[in-house]
């Protein structure tokens, strides 16, 4: 039986929170910033949570968080 791994690539990009609410950074926030605007730039900063829809696709990722 082989081992189960955790995919390195949502490792680096998925937060498993205490209370199971998984975090992720924003989209839309690495380059080409010049044409977007200053309140658009603001409002990608910090973290949202993975929508309901593509919880289990992470879970199953994550299998050890």
């Amino acid at each position: 039986m082989p081992k189960m791994k955790t995919k390195s690539g949502a490792k680096k990009r998925f937060k498993v929170m205490g209370s199971g609410v998984i975090k992720r950074s924003q989209a839309f926030k690495r380059h080409i910033l010049t044409k977007k605007t200053t309140k658009n730039k603001r409002q990608l900063r910090g973290t949202a949570q993975v929508h309901s829809t593509n919880i289990a696709s992470v879970r199953a990722m994550l299998p050890f968080a």
